[in-house]
């Protein structure tokens, strides 16, 4: 065999070599989720999400463990429900939009662990300004345990199809005090009316409510009720 043809089979082998690592990079990059779990925007590849916990605008002020990147994850079944819900609200000129779906135990641990720091209230003006720091587990804003862990908890908003802008339900998402519960009367007939059409249509889809956050539904039937999942959400290649 010849330099040159010993040279080509070198350099074609090294090709394939760096094919397979840069292939295996790839591929690692994409995360695998748990059987049941699927990507939101991979059933619903036009609804907006905007997961807080993934940034430092939350009430923690700094991202949230087991956030590692901005991608909803979901039950297959939540995702399906969804799905048909935003058909539906195309006929109203509006979208849905996603604050946070699945959650880490890991991330529910940095909640507590935040929760029992009474000296670090960096972001209570702006999220829980009527609720002394002390009594947010008292007063069931801060659990030990989450049903978003289980897969097929939601929180939502309404989106103007048209401005993009979120629809004005009378508080922000995650805001901590009665004004965010669903039945909070001291709000404005505009606030009140947006507050009911996405409580109707949640139902209607078959996410019933928790009263006191107007943006959080669960899945009636969810298919992992009472198991909490602790995978991370990771960066992947899309």
């Amino acid at each position: 065999m010849t330099k040159l043809a010993n040279k080509g089979r070198i350099l074609k082998y090294l090709a394939f070599l760096l094919l397979t690592f840069y292939g295996s990079v790839v591929f690692s990059q994409e995360t695998t989720l748990p059987e049941g779990f699927v990507y939101l925007k991979d059933i619903l590849p036009d609804i907006q999400v905007e997961l807080r916990y993934a940034s430092s605008n939350n009430f923690v002020g700094q991202s949230v463990d087991g956030y590692e990147a901005d991608r909803c994850v979901i039950s297959l079944e939540a995702a399906n429900a969804l799905k048909n819900l935003q058909e539906e609200l195309y006929n109203y000129n509006l979208c849905l939009k996603v604050f946070d779906a699945y959650r880490p135990q890991t991330a529910v641990n940095h909640f507590v662990r935040w929760a029992k720091d009474l000296n670090d209230t960096i972001n209570k003006q702006q999220f829980y300004p009527e609720v002394e720091k002390r009594n947010l587990f008292k007063e069931g804003y801060i659990a030990s345990s989450s049903r978003h862990s289980s897969g097929s908890t939601v929180d939502v908003t309404l989106v103007d199809g048209n401005t993009g802008n979120e629809l004005d339900m009378g508080s922000p998402w995650d805001y901590f005090g009665e004004r965010s519960w669903v039945e909070y009367q001291d709000i404005t007939n505009r606030q009140k009316a947006n507050r009911q059409l996405l409580q109707t249509l949640m139902a209607k889809h078959g996410f019933r409510n928790y009263p006191k956050e107007w943006w959080h539904f669960t899945l009636y039937g969810e298919p992992y009720a009472g198991q909490y999942f602790d995978f991370e959400i990771k960066k992947g290649i899309n």
